[in-house]
């Protein structure tokens, strides 16, 4: 989905179905995080400080984690009650989500309440929102505020809340028309979708998201459609840079985000003397490109994210969005990857995840089914997979897995979006094949508004329908903060080993100890400040649970 005005069902929806961290001037967040996991850990454990306590000699000795078997024991008594593992798993914190759609990702009554703000129509028919006068036929936003039954229909066609599969429609046609639905109100004020976005997030205890979205997306439009396709990368390239034409469009969108990100922090309060919970929450963007289109328009947006992760450091990583099973993704699919690997070689600041693998045979035809996941990682060099389905599908999915263990390429798995829309659940998902592999797996998303779901009930799944142990769980959040594209020094050694790096070895999250090297390493990383405001929660959280 994107917030440009266009959605993930704009972009031809079948129907029926990069690199270097960047030193960020902003970073004095950094010290506020810090500052901010010292205060959440001496609230939650009696005596803990940023420095050893008096009379007593420094703990000069790498941290470990503690025992997780009293944790564990509580999950094992509560996760036969849905209510009761939800009051436990809600306050855990959960690190960060990476794949969350901006516009999808909104609760949809937020987004009833923006119609009604604005002053937006709504078909009685289609139940599509449209900009005023409201005509015959329409009704007044703000109905869907007053009205119950109306809210209620309004409801069921913006999201999936209460949806049965019918031979008229099934989950996946309901999913994607949702968006169309419901665009003329996520089209505008995307500084209000973040603070709600954010709130959520906030609720569900992460301190990070990375949304997808497509800034100046109508002009890049128009630059896509000047555009001759050669196929030579490069010379398109050059003609789309000439005479500073993309670094415009690129300019109003650094001056848009600034402005919508103004919005944000107005919205929830963030100057002010007591601002909302979800400002400590960190944000950063991947750019998403619509894969739907012909070949000069999935070049000129992949060019605009690269580009873009250039000009402002919001911008982190770049991504492929909307169906795989649209006939022209299907056809490009290659062509696609080719293009990501030659703006890999050319760019070296944004990162790149691939929506890959969200398929089945009731949707894409066998061969698709061979190659997707495998072509994102060894051809477009994807350094996260979002869904990776059809896992199993692909040729020696073994060695794939394998491959992507040993490149510690991530898995971005959203379980109810996986159930909704493919109709993949319980033993039918991958993601216990993954973790058995040895692939990092997040926990994430998707479209929570839509889905009807948040970060708390992908955990609450992970546990009833695949079985994942605490420490699972506690893994997934290390993952989602460790494979974030925030710019930083990681707090760990190496990629998948949760010891500290040296400069943090003698520091202790348990007591809030902090060494003179490692706050220099948590001041000059957004990343590693991250990690270490979880390790501070996760500690406290686990020391409520080991009775």
């Amino acid at each position: 989905m994107t917030t440009d005005g266009t959605s993930r069902s704009d972009f031809s929806r079948a129907p029926g179905r990069v690199r270097r961290a960047r030193s960020f001037s902003g970073l004095r967040a950094g010290t506020a995080l810090l500052a901010a996991a010292t205060a959440v850990l001496a609230a939650t454990v009696p005596g803990a400080s940023a420095a050893a306590p008096p009379n007593r000699p420094a703990v000069q000795r790498p941290w470990q984690d503690g025992s997780t078997a009293g944790t564990q024991r509580y999950l094992d008594r509560v996760k036969d009650n849905p209510d009761r593992l939800r009051a436990f798993l809600r306050p855990m914190p959960k690190g960060g989500d990476l794949h969350t759609h901006l516009s999808g990702a909104v609760p949809v009554e937020a987004l009833i309440g923006f119609a009604a703000d604005d002053g937006l129509c709504i078909d009685t028919a289609t139940l599509t929102a449209s900009a005023p006068p409201c005509g015959p036929g329409t009704r007044p936003a703000q109905d869907a505020v007053s009205d119950h039954d109306f809210r209620q229909d309004v409801i069921h066609a913006w999201s999936m809340e209460d949806f049965k599969e019918s031979p008229a429609e099934s989950g996946h046609d309901h999913f994607f028309a949702t968006f169309g639905k419901f665009k003329a109100v996520t089209g505008s004020h995307r500084g209000r979708l973040v603070a709600e976005v954010t709130k959520v997030a906030a609720a569900n205890h992460q301190d990070y998201v990375e949304p997808l979205f497509t800034p100046q997306g109508a002009a890049l439009q128009k630059l896509g459609a000047d555009l001759e396709w050669t196929g030579d990368f490069g010379r398109m390239r050059d003609a789309l840079l000439a005479g500073g034409k993309l670094h415009r469009v690129l300019d109003d969108a650094k001056a848009e985000t600034a402005r919508e990100m103004a919005e944000q922090r107005d919205t929830l309060g963030c100057d002010a003397p007591d601002p909302q919970p979800a400002c400590k929450v960190q944000v950063r963007f991947d750019f998403q490109v619509g894969r739907a289109a012909d070949p000069q328009f999935v070049f000129t947006q992949l060019l605009a994210g690269f580009e873009m992760a250039d000009k402002d450091p919001r911008y982190v990583g770049v991504n492929l969005v909307q169906a795989e099973d649209a006939p022209v993704a299907l056809r490009d699919y290659h062509l696609q990857m080719r293009m990501i690997k030659y703006l890999r070689s050319v760019y070296r600041t944004a990162h790149v995840t691939l929506h890959a693998g969200e398929l089945t045979s009731k949707v894409a035809p066998p061969e698709d089914l061979r190659f997707h996941v495998r072509d994102a990682v060894e051809t477009a060099g994807a350094e996260r997979i979002g869904h990776g389905v059809d896992i199993m599908g692909e040729d020696r999915p073994q060695q794939l897995l394998r491959t992507m263990a040993r490149r510690h390429i991530a898995v971005e798995v959203p379980l109810t979006s996986n159930c909704q829309i493919l109709e993949v659940c319980g033993d039918d998902h991958p993601i216990n094949r993954y973790l058995a592999a040895g692939v990092p797996v997040a926990l994430s998303t998707d479209d929570q508004g839509v889905s009807g779901t948040d970060i708390t009930v992908e955990y609450a799944r992970a546990v009833t329908e695949h079985h994942l142990s605490y420490r699972q769980l506690r893994d997934s959040a290390r993952t989602s903060l460790e494979h974030a594209f925030i710019q930083g020094r990681s707090l760990w050694r190496a990629v998948g080993d949760h010891r500290p790096t040296a400069a943090c070895a003698t520091s202790d999250p348990r007591t809030g100890r902090v060494t003179a090297r490692c706050r220099e390493l948590l001041n000059a990383s957004p990343k590693a400040t991250l990690q270490w405001r979880y390790e501070t929660e996760r500690a406290a959280f686990e020391a409520r649970h080991q009775a």
